[in-house]
């Protein structure tokens, strides 16, 4: 089982996270996705560079938007403007936050932990992430932008679904953007509709937001783990008086997760990270037991006394693993009495709750009936689940199991460039075999776009594939 753990020793933002994912990726893999993530948005770019913090190397990502670097990068939801009280933060993070998140003040968001975000607290942190307070901030300040427009969700909906990305990254990428959306409304008692986005500081959020959802989607982690998240402390100054941190769109985000406060001074979850935390981490704590196989390693802008780095680690899961190579169960039944419908239904809802494979071979039973055979394959700590389901969901009055030893060939998935886009191949390796398989949703998605048939888009990710191993 392809596991995913993120670090959060020093928090999190959109931007630092979007760094040690990509880190994770070949350099070809790197490039292909830098050339989809500039094409996505109008006036957008995404750069790349390598990036050192105590003797820690890694990735620093910057996103620019029409040439210029929007301080606060992650976020995106700007203050909701909440008339007549306009909140202009201006917390003076030792972290260089400096979430200026208000429909005026000075921004200095160096997205990586140098949290200038923009909050939605009008705070002014220094942060050093690059956290994403996307409030309301006027970011004109430093970039000379001198008028501000403000992008309501319905903006940022519209914005993402006319991307060209693929289905489930954009509702991903909705998702991420209701949660912020909510939390805000909630800590500033508006509705979520006047929750507002400053237009350019939106634009650097939605690809903030938008390249951590395609490099999940590129990678499939299919376990995602995180670890109980640092805060950073002390209190944020904005119109409405002397805020603590973690603000309060962040801790609203933050509920039911495992969080901590240390020494470092200033904000270090941002509103955007602690979105996509909660998100996508299946659940938090420590690392589990895995073997790990490349570690991504994301950079932020400040310094302080601790590494200023967000790490990922990618590999297998060791228990997993090994049960899975072991042996797996297989679970039968005979039915000669339900309709096709019926049998569909169980069979999905099965695969639904965790089954491995689900299948029916016709038979013949007693009287020459014909009928069905059931089969389900699952792992042995899923057996009596899935046993209860098929009793509950067939007319079968008893299930077989039988336990039996199985090889695996060991995956992963490989994002490949062609002419109709970005494509995910599937390669599975093991006892002198390689193989690999292009992934359906994606050849549909790129065949669809561009008009061409499936088996075009085929050729062209095989070739690009073995062009690349």
């Amino acid at each position: 089982m392809k596991t995913l753990y993120i670090e959060c020793a020093m928090g999190a933002a959109g931007d630092m996270l979007t760094a040690a994912l990509l880190d994770l990726l070949s350099p070809e893999e790197q490039q292909a996705f830098l050339e989809q993530m500039n094409r996505l948005l109008p006036g957008v770019q995404v750069k790349a560079t390598p990036a050192q913090k105590c003797g820690v190397q890694g990735l620093h990502v910057q996103v620019l938007v029409n040439g210029e670097e929007e301080h606060s990068h992650d976020h995106g939801p700007v203050h909701p403007e909440v008339h007549p009280t306009p909140a202009v933060h201006e917390h003076p993070h030792e972290h260089g936050h400096d979430h200026e998140h208000a429909h005026e003040h000075p921004h200095e968001h160096d997205h990586e932990h140098e949290h200038e975000h923009h909050h939605d607290h009008g705070h002014e942190h220094h942060h050093d992430h690059e956290h994403e307070h996307g409030h309301d901030h006027p970011h004109d300040h430093e970039h000379g932008h001198g008028h501000h427009h403000h992008a309501t969700m319905a903006w940022v909906e519209h914005t993402i679904q006319e991307t060209n990305l693929p289905p489930e990254v954009k509702e991903q990428a909705l998702n991420v953007y209701r949660t912020i959306a909510q939390a805000e409304s909630a800590a500033h008692g508006c509705p979520v509709d006047q929750v507002h986005f400053h237009e350019v500081g939106a634009l650097d959020a939605v690809a903030d937001v938008t390249a951590v959802c395609l490099l999940l989607h590129m990678l499939a982690p299919e376990k995602i783990v995180a670890s109980p998240v640092h805060l950073g402390s002390g209190q944020v100054r904005c119109a409405h008086g002397i805020l603590p941190v973690p603000a309060p769109a962040t801790a609203y985000i933050l509920q039911g997760v495992p969080a901590y406060t240390g020494s470092i001074r200033g904000e270090l979850c941002t509103p955007t990270g602690a979105a996509l935390l909660k998100t996508f981490a299946q659940s938090f704590g420590p690392m589990p037991v895995m073997v790990i196989e490349k570690v991504g390693i994301g950079v932020g802008n400040k310094d302080f006394e601790a590494a200023n780095v967000l790490r990922v680690f990618w590999g297998s899961d060791a228990s997993q693993a090994q049960q899975e190579s072991d042996q797996i169960v297989e679970l039968r039944c005979n039915l000669d009495d339900m309709t096709g419908e019926a049998i569909g239904y169980a069979s999905e809802l099965l695969l639904e709750e965790g089954a491995l494979d689900v299948y029916t071979v016709p038979i013949q039973m007693k009287k020459s009936r014909p009928a069905v055979m059931l089969c389900c394959l699952c792992h042995a700590s899923e057996q009596d689940k899935l046993t209860q389901l098929m009793l509950r969901h067939t007319t079968t009055w008893g299930v077989r199991a039988s336990v039996m030893g199985r090889s695996v060939l060991s995956t992963r998935i490989v994002p490949v460039k062609t002419k109709y886009g970005v494509v995910r191949v599937k390669q599975g390796t093991g006892y002198g075999v390689k193989k690999c398989k292009v992934e359906y949703g994606d050849m549909a998605a790129a065949a669809a776009q561009a008009g061409v048939e499936l088996t075009k888009v085929e050729r062209a990710a095989r070739k690009a594939f073995k062009k690349q191993s």
